[in-house]
């Protein structure tokens, strides 16, 4: 997402720390009924924008798992109806089962494209929040990721995911390339062109880690878009499978040694690595930082089987997490700090998606007769899994909420996405 270039009008900050509107957790949760008709253009060039917000927006209302987004054909209110109160026949919205109605209205001029959206109870009739935001008339999507958000912080007084970028890998031929892209899967660009590059990693400030055959073997690099690539880890062993401290100036990975694979711990430039685990002949793999950078969850068969571990992040204390199944992978780890999402290959040699609590060892489930569904990795808030599955036929990226509900297939054209990692 590029940086913002004209000043967003939302609530102030202190209004953040209010109660939320809408309690995202809890067995009561239900999403809330909202009616979003098409945005209302206000001259040539709002309609020329219109469809470009549309997408993107319905899209972060859809995913969010906040809402029951209503459906547009069941709508009976006038088209051309306004976007305040005064204009609008509420009974119209209640008939179709609308609880809130979101309007926006946009229009463009000298190269500006400006949004408008006002939130509606539609019970009451109040207009309980108005957002406004203006983008070059090149930037639709980013005007729709904009208001989408301010939407979901009044709402939820939290951040959303919709400003976040992810980064993914694409299959081209006999290729494997590193991308980059919006939350959404769109505005999508290679970091690398050729050659066989895998587990991208995002850091705090951009910076892309990942692991690349370039050389012939799994060396690890670093790049930021738009920059080269730097080799971070090459000293003629095998590394995979970095991942950032979450103030970035750490990483984790793992590397052969010997007979074995063991876990480091290094400066973010790959220097005064440590090894912080020990077992002859075992397997030690796919780090993940807890949120207060203390400790790691990893990959380990020393106990006969692929299992979930968390450990201090000097390696001491190691404590198995997960008991169930024989083949369990991919571990990530929850910003808020309580879940580990991780995969678990079952009897028929299918992977679903699981969360274990660090504190109980509580197993949920999240995915089930669905093919493959590997590699989740949480929302910068917590809120949302982002993972890759083949549902449809070939490797593609989904989202769904932390519950395991609601999942929607990114909006991301051909090419599909594997090994998806989201920015912290």
């Amino acid at each position: 997402m590029k940086a913002l270039l004209l000043p967003l009008l939302l609530l102030p900050l202190a209004a953040f720390a209010q109660a939320p509107v809408i309690q995202i957790s809890g067995a009561n949760f239900r999403p809330l009924p909202l009616a979003y008709p098409a945005p209302l253009p206000v001259d040539d060039g709002g309609k020329k924008s219109s469809a470009d917000f549309d997408e993107p927006f319905l899209f972060d209302l859809r995913a969010s798992g906040l809402f029951q987004v209503l459906d547009r054909a069941s709508f009976t209110a006038d088209a051309k109806e306004g976007i305040t109160a005064g204009s609008i026949n509420f009974t119209r919205w209640s008939d179709v089962g609308a609880e809130s109605l979101v309007k926006v209205q946009l229009g463009a001029e000298g190269g500006t494209l400006r949004g408008e959206l006002r939130l509606f109870n539609v019970g009451s009739g109040r207009e309980d929040f108005k957002a406004s935001h203006a983008v070059p008339t090149s930037e639709p999507r980013q005007l729709a990721h904009f208001l989408a958000d301010a939407l979901y912080r009044h709402l939820t007084r939290e951040p959303s995911p919709f400003l976040s970028r992810i980064v993914f890998v694409r299959k081209a031929r006999d290729n494997r390339d590193v991308w980059t892209a919006d939350w959404d899967g769109n505005n999508a660009r290679a970091l690398t062109t050729g050659g066989i590059n895998l587990l991208p990693a995002l850091g705090p400030d951009g910076t892309v880690a990942f692991t690349s055959y370039r050389r012939g073997q799994p060396d690890l690099y670093l790049q930021k878009e738009g920059g080269e690539a730097r080799p971070i880890v090459q000293n003629g062993q095998m590394a995979t499978g970095v991942a950032f401290s979450p103030d970035g100036k750490r990483i984790a990975y793992a590397q052969a040694q010997g007979e074995s694979t063991q876990i480091y711990v290094a400066n973010v430039d790959g220097s005064d690595a440590k090894r912080i685990t020990d077992t002859p002949y075992g397997i030690n793999s796919s780090p993940s930082w807890s949120p207060d950078g203390k400790r790691l969850a990893f990959v380990s068969n020393r106990g006969g089987s692929p299992q979930i571990y968390v450990m201090n992040v000097d390696g001491t204390n190691a404590r198995r997490l997960t008991f169930q199944g024989n083949y369990n992978q991919t571990p990530d780890w929850s910003p808020r700090g309580d879940l580990i999402a991780f995969t678990a290959r079952d009897e028929r040699n299918a992977f679903d998606l699981f969360t274990v609590n660090v504190d109980t060892g509580k197993i949920t489930r999240l995915t089930q007769d669905q093919s493959n569904n590997e590699e989740p990795v949480f929302s910068p808030n917590g809120r949302l899994i982002l993972f890759s599955s083949t549902r449809t036929g070939t490797p593609q990226l989904f989202v769904m909420t932390a519950e395991g509900n609601n999942p929607l297939a990114l909006p991301m054209g051909k090419g599909g996405g594997l090994t998806p990692d989201w920015a912290p």
